[in-house]
């Protein structure tokens, strides 16, 4: 079975930083796009930025300047460095991407992956 696992979430004061991690458990022949959403308490889950296998990014305005995506495709992993983070940055953050497995080469079929979260707590 295929899983995305995080970690590197925690409480951080207003202002510091963190870096989330996230890798591929199982088998996988490759992943596409990889990205973090985040679901503050009472809210939907949101995009925060998204990345390519070929490293294009998006980010959602909130973030923009203050949080970088970055992968490592050799180890099917992605990161996230926050920075300068806000009462608002809490939440719970989601790794997510879309991967292929080595038996679906043939087919084509993608698998659409999540992880379980990581919480990531800034106090006012």
């Amino acid at each position: 079975q295929v899983q995305l696992v995080e970690s590197g979430g925690g409480l951080v004061q207003p202002g510091g930083s963190l870096r989330l991690s996230c890798a591929v458990s199982g088998s996988i022949f490759s992943m596409y796009a990889m990205g973090w959403y985040r679901q503050a308490p009472g809210k939907q889950r949101d995009l925060v930025a998204t990345i390519t296998h070929s490293d294009n990014t998006n980010y959602a305005d909130s973030v923009k300047g203050r949080f970088t995506i970055s992968r490592n495709n050799t180890k099917n992993s992605v990161y996230l460095q926050m920075n300068t983070l806000k009462t608002e940055d809490t939440g719970v953050y989601f790794c997510w991407g879309e991967g292929l497995r080595a038996v679906e080469v043939c087919t084509g079929r993608i698998l659409e992956l999540w992880g379980p979260g990581t919480l990531v707590t800034v106090p006012t």
